[in-house]
């Protein structure tokens, strides 16, 4: 997916890029929760995997896959050390220590894209807690993400003129467990699990209630890439009028996986 934008000098091309990481191979070690350990089924998850990375290639995606980190399980999880932004992207320590080793490369790779900032401890901060509308910022408060975090962010991204509004959560791991964007103005929820008085002016698709952890899809362009796990909640969306792309995510949703936490998506120059 190619897009123009106009600098003061020069138009550049640019295209969406995502960021993946392979599978780590002490991946069925992951980090739990709110699930009970169930039994993964490694090559399984190398292959989904893979072709969650194959369908963002489809969607008009540049994927920039990175190697496997053989002794971080939770690392194929790229959403989480950073939040990518037009300005810049922000490392954060995450909310389990065992996991804080990740943000080393994440940085890395990001670094040719965007100019870097930091959150430093004792602030935490999850990128799977924190939904972008716009120039809003919604961070979740949540066992993985305090309010020092929060607080921190809040001052990096004020010279940019970002709003950052503290979002409670609970029963859930990340905010964006509980709601994610689909739409200009649509967001897909499960509002038993945050404190949805918060998000106002939006469009509200619910879950279905036999389906609570169906909150979390990824929109690409005009298509929404979504769980085959979740057939009551998609008949919801289509019937809003949006387009599905399914994927078989079974394996990886007994790390406590969605969909939008395996990738970090941005505009950068081709």
């Amino acid at each position: 997916m190619v897009t123009f934008a106009r600098s003061s000098q020069v138009d550049l091309l640019r295209m969406l890029t995502a960021i993946t990481r392979a599978v780590s191979p002490a991946f069925v070690d992951c980090e739990l929760s709110f699930m009970a350990r169930q039994p993964i089924d490694l090559k399984i998850a190398e292959a989904q995997h893979r072709a969650y990375e194959t369908v963002l290639g489809k969607l008009g995606a540049r994927v920039i896959s990175l190697p496997a980190e053989p002794d971080l399980p939770d690392s194929m999880f790229v959403e989480d050390p950073a939040i990518v932004l037009d300005e810049l992207a922000v490392v954060m320590p995450l909310g389990t220590e065992s996991r804080r080793r990740e943000s080393e490369s994440i940085a890395r790779a990001l670094a040719p894209y965007r100019p870097l900032a930091a959150i430093e401890l004792p602030g935490t901060m999850e990128g799977g807690d924190i939904l972008p509308v716009g120039r809003i910022l919604y961070a979740g408060l949540s066992r993985r993400t305090n309010e020092e975090g929060i607080r921190q962010l809040k001052a990096l991204l004020k010279p940019f003129d970002y709003q950052v509004i503290a979002v409670p959560v609970r029963g859930c791991l990340h905010l964006k467990s509980a709601v994610t964007l689909i739409g200009a103005h649509t967001l897909l929820a499960n509002r038993s699990w945050f404190d949805s008085s918060l998000l106002l002016g939006y469009q509200w698709i619910e879950v279905a209630p036999e389906e609570p952890h169906a909150a979390n899809a990824l929109a690409v362009g005009t298509q929404v890439i979504f769980p085959e796990s979740f057939p009551g909640t998609r008949t919801r969306i289509e019937a809003a009028g949006f387009s599905i792309v399914p994927i078989d995510i079974s394996e990886l949703q007994k790390a406590e996986s969605g969909l939008t936490c395996s990738s970090l998506l941005f505009d950068a120059p081709v």
